[in-house]
């Protein structure tokens, strides 16, 4: 039977957790709080209340933690990951959960980029179950994003016969794109998107937001432009899909349009961040600065409790806002070493330009020669980085 995703838009990409925020006054307003009255919130409730008077009913548990994954999505609202995980408390630390514990568990570790315990507790799922679509894309996902593009082909191909054709052929185009066969998934994935007009939001939200990248990374704005708008008209408080526009639109010098599109949105890191650098290309020194501030403390709080979920985010922090090319060079490496997308090779390749040091660029050259990696922005440093320019 052919089978769609509860989290599936989580499994294609980590959403990242914001420090504790001290408000300046006690007049600021800091949270809206959804209405009492919305429904999803009412079922919420609902759910929250039969858990907590029968804690050890693995069915609520588990449908409660899926809708919390699904929330900390469609909400932007990290909190509803811990939340998620509180549900599962009973089940949590056991050595070998129930199956499907076992795959929301995996689910929140690799929001987290707790890769290994991630595999670990997909392959078990997978033994115990050959057919678990969302398994296996979720296993492709942690893969790819390690670069392990072998391993994340064969559990691409695992989706056919478990899933709709376009998770099979977005699973298998977001392998492509980084080694060597952008052009021929592209058009692909594109036909194939093109007659999945029925497919639920979520999906073509995917396929949508990749190939937006897809044409970001061959330097065509106006094909990525259209598909980002697009998949905003779908879901427009994707964070991952509005950290991704972002980035298109700062690297277009379009301020404006970040400030706009993230006006409600800070609360994540990555927007913040982004933000910053879109207030930092209007030169508005004053709000610039707070924001600063405010990324500082969030990053030294994530320091002190041992997260490195943010490394990436850091490093472009330290560069492009604090100019210390030496701090962001340390960040990106130890960064690389845990992830390997097109962002990850980019911000290495440019904290190693602007500290001087193409040497530490190597792992990276050596990766994109290795896979073919295909991206003009990559491309450009490299060239800097030869030149010494």
């Amino acid at each position: 039977m052919k089978t769609v995703f509860f989290a599936l838009a989580l499994a294609a990409a980590a959403t990242a957790q914001a420090a504790p925020y001290v408000p300046a006054s006690g007049q600021q307003v800091i949270e809206t709080l959804p209405r009492r009255g919305d429904p999803v919130q009412q079922q919420l409730r609902r759910l929250r209340s039969e858990l907590t008077a029968r804690p050890d009913d693995m069915a609520l548990a588990t449908e409660l933690a899926t809708r919390y994954i699904a929330l900390a999505r469609s909400d932007t609202d990290p909190r509803y990951l811990g939340y998620a995980q509180a549900a599962l408390a009973p089940w949590w630390w056991l050595s070998a959960p129930p199956p499907q514990v076992r795959l929301l568990r995996a689910t929140l570790l690799q929001s987290t980029h707790q890769f290994d315990p991630a595999l670990d507790d997909l392959k078990a799922v997978l033994a115990a179950d050959p057919n678990n679509a969302q398994a296996w894309l979720t296993q492709a996902t942690v893969q790819t994003v390690r670069g392990d593009y072998t391993g994340a082909t064969a559990s691409c191909a695992r989706l056919s016969a478990t899933s709709i054709e376009l998770v099979t052929i977005t699973c298998i185009a977001n392998v492509g794109t980084v080694t060597g066969r952008s052009q021929k998934s592209e058009q692909l994935l594109d036909l194939t998107l093109e007659r999945s007009a029925n497919a639920p939001a979520e999906l073509q939200v995917w396929a949508l937001t990749l190939l937006a990248e897809m044409a970001q990374r061959r330097g065509d704005a106006a094909i990525a432009e259209a598909r980002y708008k697009r998949a905003l008209a779908l879901r427009p408080r994707d964070s991952y899909l509005l950290g991704a526009y972002s980035d298109f639109l700062l690297e277009q010098k379009r301020a404006a349009g970040v400030i706009a599109l993230l006006a409600d949105q800070t609360r994540i890191d990555a927007l913040l961040l982004r933000r910053a650098l879109a207030l930092q290309q209007q030169r508005a020194m004053n709000s610039l600065a707070a924001d600063v501030k405010e990324l500082a403390a969030r990053f030294d709080a994530a320091a002190l409790r041992g997260d490195t979920v943010h490394q990436r985010e850091q490093a472009r922090f330290e560069l492009l806002l604090r100019n210390d090319a030496a701090t962001a060079l340390a960040l990106a490496r130890k960064n690389w070493t845990v992830q390997k997308e097109p962002a990850d090779m980019r911000i290495l390749l440019e904290s190693a330009l602007k500290a001087r040091d193409p040497g530490a660029a190597r792992p990276v050259l050596d990766w994109i020669a290795r896979n073919h990696t295909e991206d003009v922005a990559a491309t450009r440093l490299i060239r800097q980085l030869n030149t010494g320019t």
